[in-house]
């Protein structure tokens, strides 16, 4: 792929990113209250969590409440934003690679090696 078409998608990934970041951010609801609390902020169930599966089930816990944050409200904002880098940063690596650019078909017919 020719560079110039390169930055051409480029742009287009980083504008569909952002503005999709941006609108997301812009109409973002807070989230309601959760019925239970934060949970993970109780130290007594961090303790159970931890007598029960060990300190691997207290950090699976504690990830699984990062991660599910991430697609909710704004942080989902910031999700995508930080996709949209690392989709395009991916697209450029694998479009400027040397050697990888695709070539059009001959129009000219090769002989053929074999008797008629």
């Amino acid at each position: 792929m020719n560079p110039r078409k390169a930055n051409q998608i480029t742009g287009l990934l980083l504008l569909l990113g952002f503005g999709s970041a941006l609108v997301i951010y812009l109409t973002a609801k807070p989230l309601p209250p959760d019925p239970f609390g934060d949970l993970l902020a109780n130290k007594k169930y961090i303790h159970e969590l931890g007598v029960m599966g060990g300190k691997a089930n207290v950090l699976s816990a504690e990830f699984m409440d990062w991660f599910g944050g991430l697609w909710h409200g704004e942080a989902l904002a910031g999700t995508v934003a930080v996709l949209t880098v690392m989709v395009t940063l991916i697209f450029r690596f694998l479009a400027l690679l040397p050697g990888h650019v695709p070539t059009a078909p001959s129009r000219h017919k090769r002989p053929s090696h074999g008797s008629s």
